[in-house]
């Protein structure tokens, strides 16, 4: 979002009232029942049955004329090793996956841009690194070379990530105005080998999908929450 910008909370749960329309002919689309989803025209909601889910459903939605959602795909998802945790709250190093409502500042990847991408797309190169050191002035930051002052035990040498990295789009958690200890480096990303360390992660296939179907101009956001509504969406 907008840097320095940071709303209230908006809801008690990831939905709000009135699952099904008047003339009762199904649920109305999981945006059309969301308390915000980021004023843009495009949507990514990444949805657990629980917060202590490390496995659900990633759906990309394209609202159209009249303003109804529609599904332009899908795939499973799978979520931090710790589950998942209120963003506002969440503490750095507890593999939980942050809820809330986000930006997508930018893709990045170690493989070329699939086609179609409109994203701005940073290759990844030898020496990149993203930086969680708390002390460090870059933190939760892309560095070329990693600086002086954040430790490379403290740093993702994302290069070294070939399976997960092969292209991933960042999430704008904690990103405009870090709050140290909160947490870095959260991102959509391609599957590895099991729950994340906090980032949310699709198949390969569905990540090249969802980067050749992401509009920077249509201000796509990306929806992280429960199923159940036990987690509350804030937006930042």
């Amino acid at each position: 979002m907008r840097p320095g910008v940071v709303a209230a909370l908006l809801s008690a749960s990831l939905l709000v009232p009135g699952a099904a329309p008047a003339g009762g002919s199904g649920p109305r689309p999981l945006p059309a029942r969301m308390a915000d989803t980021g004023g843009g025209t495009q949507l990514i909601t990444a949805v657990a049955p629980g917060t202590g889910s490390t496995d659900g459903r990633v759906t990309w939605w394209e609202r159209g004329g009249g303003g109804r959602w529609v599904k332009a795909g899908s795939a499973p998802a799978r979520f931090g090793a710790g589950g998942l945790t209120d963003g506002s709250t969440r503490e750095q190093g507890t593999n939980t996956t942050p809820t809330g409502l986000y930006d997508l500042p930018y893709a990045f990847g170690i493989e070329p841009a699939p086609h179609g991408t409109a994203y701005r797309y940073r290759p990844v190169r030898e020496n990149s690194w993203w930086c969680q050191d708390n002390a460090s002035r870059a933190y939760n930051r892309w560095t070329e070379p990693r600086p002086a002052d954040c430790r490379a035990t403290e740093a993702e040498h994302l290069i070294t990530y070939t399976e997960q990295y092969a292209h991933a789009l960042v999430i704008g958690f904690n990103y405009h105005r870090p709050v140290r200890g909160r947490g870095a480096g959260v991102f959509l990303h391609v599957n590895g080998g099991g729950a994340t360390a906090g980032c949310v992660s699709v198949p390969e296939e569905a990540m090249r999908r969802i980067l050749g179907w992401a509009e920077p101009s249509e201000r796509p956001h990306i929806a992280i929450g429960t199923s159940g509504g036990a987690t509350a969406i804030t937006r930042y």
